[in-house]
């Protein structure tokens, strides 16, 4: 079931502020994380676990994305 992300404050980068740049926002409601696309803040939002997110985040201090 989706959590209602209507009322939650969304946060993006910095080094994102750049007006024109494509990125995402992240949020979290408890112990779920949702992401959206920071040009499309009422479309749809992808939600992770906790557990989720810390494996994405290692992923990328690994390198694993080629970023």
């Amino acid at each position: 079931m989706s959590l209602d992300w209507s009322q939650t404050t969304f946060r993006k980068a910095n080094a994102s502020s750049v007006e024109g740049t494509e990125c995402v926002e992240v949020a979290r409601i408890g112990d779920t994380f949702g992401v959206r696309n920071s040009r499309d803040p009422h479309g749809p939002v992808l939600e992770f676990t906790r557990a989720e997110m810390e494996a994405f985040a290692d992923g990328v201090r690994q390198g694993e994305f080629g970023i």
